[in-house]
């Protein structure tokens, strides 16, 4: 007989197979009018069902798919639906696991929503699974020097450093401390240490989720997995027996900074003290080794100085009428140096902590400015090795900075004292109330006073007066300025530059715009724009010329262009504290109130700043931030300046018109040694290099070529140009010749001349600069011989600048 169940369930397959193929249609149809309709949620759901029922349409979908995963996750960002945008995105990666464009755009929210490390991990996979894939490669960039910070490197090339730390260890562990706590453990290199010279029991905590997992791969590099128990956590949540069996005999750490507590090093061996090691050794006991707690470091003595110095003068204080200069390189020159704590880390921390502020007294050697007191410490690991941060030593540590403020006079001369009370108070150290005690007329006259805001009209003098701004209440409070933002107003040329283009730029709208009323002599060409706007004071009311400044963080350029008169300035800040301080000027130089506005306030999306003023006005000047303080390109500048040319008056222009990158080489052993760890000799036989390696990026950012250890081995060369009015003149990849000397290049320091016309240019390289300069740091060093030819390839995509050397 025939099989006709058989048949029977080849006809429902194929009935299912019809309907999946009709339901997989319908949806792809109805996935299309959506996105037609900018209905990108609908869309996007409409997808998901089409991908799991027809797994085989991947490849024709995968492009249309993704614009509609990024647009509804766009969107669903800017209404704080954080967990439906993670869950539609670990729906994309089940259906697309490598796909390398997913991964980047995941990586992207991770990473502006605060979770470094997992953006990390997402822009890692991406470049794993597209090693060219620039976006992925520069955001992995930018992130890696969050989590893996350069000092790392630093320190791990340092072999005077690591030696020092490896005897101290050695010399106790020998003598009897048998159990051992490595706080703050970063690569692990201190346990490692610990562990070879015999210690029995060594246990390590590391916040840092990277840091973890990186000090897991190197202790297991080295064969010491299971004979190092790693903790991932803050060595105060550590509980015994919890965490680990007992009391440990010693505790190593290097929780240290420039200015020796800010990382917190007192809070966590206080803590250290009462709940993870053995009791300190009693007086006048002879007790073995193994019996009490130790710490390395055992104690630090922190010395300091008053110094003058230009560089963070202009970073720190507004000053007017006093010369630029390079920076001191050496503060410790013709000052007197002062011992302002001697410290034991032991038992005695807490008392360290709570302790009355100490008065302390500098005698003045050498007239000049106070600027800052510097200070510097000797890290002493047990009584037999130091380690010291002092300028004049070859060393990874940098000096702290402590800027003086608040003066009323800041000249000093021989025979001055500088007064200041030295504290820890809150664990961290802290200087203050800094004064001047000078000798007039045989009496002793104190110089402290803060300067309180006047009522000064001229822009120079409402920014000097920003250090204090006065409550209600007659209390004085400082406002808020970052450091580059000081030196910012301090950066003359800047604002010289600005003044003068947007008057040129005003002046050929109000001559263009008059000539379509009226007729013009010869003469009017060359009048400025407010004496023809006073002449003209009588006639026609015109409109105002629109300005918007879409600078990044504090800027006050606005006020610059409202100071012509008939102009509508706005200021694209943010922050309050930014908004307060730019009121305070424009108030101080007798601005009318609607001459500056907040430009945010006008919008409903704060996420689209490019728009027209009014539906019927256009910009006349737009203001780009086309290079951040870091030394790099601003992202999606280009992008920015499209928008902007749709929206200019007819005659209006972009600041800048144009940008052009400036570049050289150079040998400098500090950037190699600051961008990787050089092998296995400095870390003293331990593989630790190929793993934070991973996490070196080609460019280091925030360079001061003014004084970075290096030696000049060819002329600066154009390396690349960028037209913001006229993008066609833009080329995307060119291939730059350079003449050498004698030398190895290492690097390729880079720098910017900012065109804000054919006439008027900024050097992002001056002495005056608020921007620092970065540099390209090469894989491998080149030897070159005099004459020798290098050919730079240039390559620009979006935002980014990628320089090579072409073998």
């Amino acid at each position: 007989m025939p099989n006709t169940n058989a048949r029977s369930h080849r006809g429902h397959r194929g009935g299912q197979e019809a309907g999946r193929r009709e339901l997989v249609s319908r949806s792809l149809q109805s996935a299309q009018h959506c996105l037609k309709d900018q209905d990108f949620g609908t869309a996007y759901a409409h997808y998901l069902l089409v991908l799991n029922l027809a797994p085989e349409l991947k490849n024709d979908v995968r492009e249309t798919f993704q614009f509609t995963l990024f647009s509804w996750a766009e969107e669903l960002a800017s209404l704080a639906r954080i967990q439906d945008l993670f869950n539609c995105y670990e729906q994309a990666l089940e259906l697309f696991p490598n796909d390398e464009v997913i991964c980047n755009s995941m990586g992207e929210h991770l990473f502006r929503m605060g979770f470094r490390d997992e953006a990390a991990g997402y822009f890692h996979k991406a470049l794993k699974l597209n090693p060219d894939f620039a976006d992925a490669k520069e955001n992995f960039y930018r992130v890696a020097n969050w989590l893996v910070e350069r000092w790392h490197f630093i320190m791990l090339n340092d072999i005077n450093r690591n030696l020092i730390y490896q005897k101290a260890i050695e010399k106790l562990v020998r003598t009897g401390c048998r159990s051992v706590l490595d706080i703050g453990a970063g690569t692990g290199i201190l346990s490692m240490f610990a562990k070879k010279a015999g210690a029995p029991c060594v246990y390590a905590c590391e916040l840092s989720k990277t840091m973890y997992e990186l000090a897991c791969d190197v202790i297991a590099a080295n064969n010491m997995e299971g004979k190092i128990k790693l903790l991932h956590m803050k060595s105060l949540d550590i509980e015994i027996p919890k965490h680990i069996p007992e009391r440990v005999s010693l505790v190593v750490t290097e929780t240290v900074d420039a200015g020796l507590f800010g990382e917190g090093i007192v809070e966590s061996l206080i803590h250290a003290w009462e709940h993870l090691l053995l009791p300190p050794k009693p007086t006048n006991q002879d007790i073995g080794t193994e019996d009490y707690g130790q710490v390395i470091p055992a104690g630090a003595i922190v010395f300091g100085m008053a110094v003058e110095c230009k560089e963070i003068r202009r970073h720190h204080r507004y000053f007017s009428g006093i010369s630029h200069g390079k920076p001191n390189s050496d503060l410790g020159k013709g000052y007197s140096c002062f011992i302002f704590l001697s410290i034991i880390l032991g038992q005695e921390l807490k008392s360290l902590a709570t302790r009355q502020p100490c008065k302390i007294s500098i005698p003045v050697t050498h007239g000049g400015v106070l600027d800052a007191i510097v200070i510097w410490f000797v890290l002493q690991l047990d009584d037999e090795h130091t380690l010291s941060t002092s300028p004049s030593e070859e060393t990874c540590w940098e000096q702290a900075v402590y800027p003086v403020q608040g003066l009323s006079d800041y000249s000093v001369k021989p025979g001055n004292t500088v007064m200041m009370e030295v504290s820890c108070q809150d664990c961290y150290l802290r200087i203050q109330k800094v004064s001047v005690l000078t000798s007039e007329y045989g009496m002793d006259v104190e110089k402290g006073n803060a300067l309180t805001l006047g009522n000064e009209a001229e822009l120079c003098n409402a920014l000097a007066s920003l250090q204090t701004t006065s409550t209600p209440d007659g209390m004085k409070q400082e406002c808020v300025l970052e450091s580059t933002e000081i030196a910012l107003l301090n950066n003359v040329p800047y604002h010289e530059c600005f003044n003068a283009a947007i008057g040129k730029v005003l002046t050929s709208l109000t001559l263009s715009r008059e000539s379509h009323s009226m007729d013009v002599d010869g003469h009017g060409s060359e009048m400025n724009f407010e004496n023809n706007q006073n002449q003209n004071s009588s006639h026609t009311a015109y409109d105002p010329f629109y300005v918007l400044d879409v600078s990044e963080g504090f800027s006050v350029l606005p006020i610059i262009a409202g100071k012509f008169g008939q102009v509508k300035a706005y200021s694209s800040v943010e922050k309050e504290q930014h908004q307060i301080v730019l009121n305070i000027i424009s108030e101080a130089s007798h601005f009318p109130k609607e001459t500056l506005e907040f430009w945010l306030s006008h919008l409903e999306d704060e996420s689209v700043v490019l728009q027209r003023p009014q539906s019927d006005k256009l910009w006349s000047i737009i203001i780009l931030d086309v290079i951040e303080t870091s030394g790099l390109i601003q992202q999606e500048v280009m992008e920015k300046a499209a928008i902007s040319r749709c929206l200019l008056h007819s005659g209006g222009k972009i600041f800048p018109q144009y940008v052009v990158m400036y570049g050289m080489l150079v040998e400098s052993q500090s950037l190699v040694l600051e961008s990787a760890v050089q092998g296995t000799e400095p870390t003293l036989g331990f593989n630790i290099a190929p793993f934070i390696n991973q996490f070196k990026v080609p460019v280091r950012v925030f360079l001061d070529l003014a004084t970075l250890p290096c030696v000049l081995l060819s002329k600066p060369a154009e390396l690349l140009r960028l037209d913001l009015m006229n993008p066609y003149l833009n080329s995307s990849n060119r291939e730059v010749k350079v003449i050498c000397k004698t030398g190895q290049v290492t690097a390729i320091p880079f720098w910017y001349h900012i065109h804000l016309d054919e006439d008027i240019h900024l050097d992002t390289s001056s002495d005056s600069s608020h921007w620092k300069q970065a540099a390209v740091v090469l894989d491998k060093p080149i030897q070159v011989q005099l004459g020798d030819e290098l050919v730079l390839n240039i390559q620009h995509h979006k935002s980014n600048v990628s320089i090579t050397v072409k073998q």
